[in-house]
């Protein structure tokens, strides 16, 4: 089997880059307006030695962006830079998409790379926070590059003399409820502060080590879900079906349990047998997963759902399932189904139309 390249996720490169010596620099986009092909809080990695992973701006921007990398390492003072259809480096770079597009550049800092500003070790607690599943805000102050963790359970914030966490409490929740980045301003419309929030990795957990969840996982992977494959059926869960995946072979409902399911999780049931299916929709409608699928006809669907009623959950309960499972887009087999099943949880996680209105009815 052809081995899969993935996508090296920015934060743990900045890592791993310093960890071994070398300069690197992290460039965030911190705002956008109009057709900017990059949200905020996109990140872009940029190292010495020439290595680049991540994007802010979807490639218009990045080579002007790269330069400016270079001197922050060099110079270790951070970088607000701003680019526009306005703007004549806007058009030297090749921005001329009618956006604008703010990004904000600082030097990683290390024992043998004091000049940075960005300490190592804060980059380290924040992925140790995000492998734990913990949201964390990277709050910098643009000015200095003095940057402070905050998170959405204040007791987990590091106590700070100058109140500063109190400060930016309010604005800090509200970037947790919506999910996204934020810039603060000050009376005189300058930005102040960004509030980085640091996502957890989407989690994809697969019910059912059958034919279709061969493709559907490492599908998932590519487009950046953690991926677990969960079956009690050991003949099927084997590595050798599914290399490069992780592999649960507990009871359905009792893995959930462990692996723990939030708000950036979804759940596909993929096995047609009731046995593994039903504990685990139970398990899902009483969490905070944000979709759950299952595979089947509208005749099996109607039966599941009589099913989930007699057991006492409500109407609007059980109307959180997709199913049948995916977009219907006349899918043939298991590659075209897993390709259904994928767009419709990414319709879902961003709220988009396709989301709500699978095709099914």
């Amino acid at each position: 089997m052809t081995k899969i390249s993935y996508l090296r996720d920015p934060l743990d490169l900045l890592i791993e880059w310093a960890r071994a010596g070398q300069p690197c620099a992290m460039a965030t986009v911190t705002s956008t307006w109009g057709s900017s092909p990059r949200p905020a809080g996109s990140m872009m990695a940029v190292c010495a030695n020439g290595r680049i992973e991540g994007s802010v701006s979807g490639g218009c921007v990045e080579g002007a962006v790269i330069e400016e990398a270079g001197t922050a390492m060099e110079m270790g003072r951070p970088a607000s830079l701003s680019y526009g259809v306005s703007s004549d480096d806007a058009w030297a770079v090749g921005l001329a998409c009618g956006g604008l597009l703010d990004v904000y550049v600082v030097a990683i800092r290390s024992p043998e790379h004091p000049q940075g500003t960005l300490e190592l070790d804060m980059l380290q607690t924040v992925a140790a926070k995000r492998r734990a599943r913990i949201p964390v805000i990277m709050a910098t102050e643009l000015a200095t590059g003095r940057t402070h963790l905050l998170y959405s359970n204040p007791s987990r914030t590091e106590p700070d003399a100058d109140g500063l966490e109190a400060r930016l409490h309010a604005r800090a929740m509200e970037a947790f409820a919506t999910g996204r980045s934020l810039r603060l301003e000050d009376d005189a419309g300058q930005t102040t502060w960004f509030l980085h929030l640091v996502p957890m990795q989407p989690r994809l957990l697969v019910v059912g080590a059958v034919h279709i969840a061969q493709v559907l996982a490492p599908m998932a992977q590519t487009t950046g879900f953690d991926v677990t494959v969960v079956d009690p059926r050991t003949q099927l869960a084997t590595p050798e079906r599914f290399p490069g995946i992780t592999l649960h072979t507990d009871w359905p409902d009792e893995a959930l349990e462990q692996m723990g399911v939030d708000n950036q999780t979804a759940i596909v049931t993929l096995t047609h047998d009731a046995k593994l299916d039903d504990p685990t929709l139970q398990y899902a409608l009483g969490s905070d997963a944000f979709y759950i699928g299952a595979l089947g006809s509208r005749k099996t669907q109607a039966s599941r759902m009589e099913r989930l009623a007699t057991a006492g959950f409500t109407p609007a309960q059980i109307a959180r399932i997709h199913g049948p499972v995916g977009l219907a887009i006349g899918a043939v087999g298991a590659a075209e189904i897993a390709l259904s099943i994928l767009a419709e949880i990414v319709a879902v996680r961003h709220d988009r139309p396709l989301g709500r209105i699978s095709g099914w009815t």
